[in-house]
Order: C-alpha cells, then structure tokens, then sequence
C-alpha cells in the first residue's frame, strides 16, 4: 500500500496537470489494489457459494428423508453427518483457494 501512496503522491506534483488528470493518475495507482480486492471477492464468494449448495443439498435430503417416513432423530443425525462432511470437503479446498488468490495477486504486480 506504501507504494501506492508514494504513486498518488507522485501523481499531485505536477503543478500543470489538470484536476481531471490528477483523478485518473490516481486511478491508475489504485487499480492493483481494486484487481487485488476483486480477485479475493470472487474467489470466497465462490468458496461460500459452494459451501452454500452443499448444505443446501444435505436440507432436502433431510426433508425428503423426514417426508418418507424417517424418523427425526435419525434424520437429525444424517443431516449432521452430511453438513459435517460439507464442512470436511471444504476444509480441503482452502489450500486450492488461497493457492488460486496467490497465483491471480501475483500476476497483478508483474
């Protein structure tokens, strides 16, 4: 972040440059840090959407499991099971996502 003060400092002192060019100097300092902040955003609200439709998919198990008959502790206890296998299969994935957010903010700054 140093650096992008130093690049939006550097971007005031020119005394002939227009408002409109200071703005869009500035821009351009911060676009990384927006790149950076885009690319982290996707890559969770993937993870998150992943996590999301995976225990989604363990509720209507649950709830047709409850409609043909099973009882609800026994049901209780898949569902558990299930959300708990969710988290697991996730858990797994966090490497691959950090790895990914690594690779994409590397490619920013070359």
């Amino acid at each position: 972040q140093g650096a992008m003060f130093r690049c939006s400092a550097r971007c005031c002192e020119d005394g002939s440059a227009s408002m409109q060019e200071v703005q869009r100097c500035i821009e351009r300092c911060h676009q990384p840090l927006a790149q950076a902040q885009a690319i982290v955003t996707a890559e969770l609200e993937h993870f998150q959407d992943r996590l999301s439709r995976c225990s989604l998919q363990c509720r209507d198990q649950a709830k047709d499991a409850l409609d043909s008959g099973g009882s609800e502790p026994k049901v209780r206890g898949q569902l558990d099971a299930c959300l708990a296998s969710c988290g697991d299969q996730h858990l797994r994935l966090v490497p691959l996502m950090a790895r990914k957010m690594r690779d994409g903010l590397a490619a920013i700054q070359q």
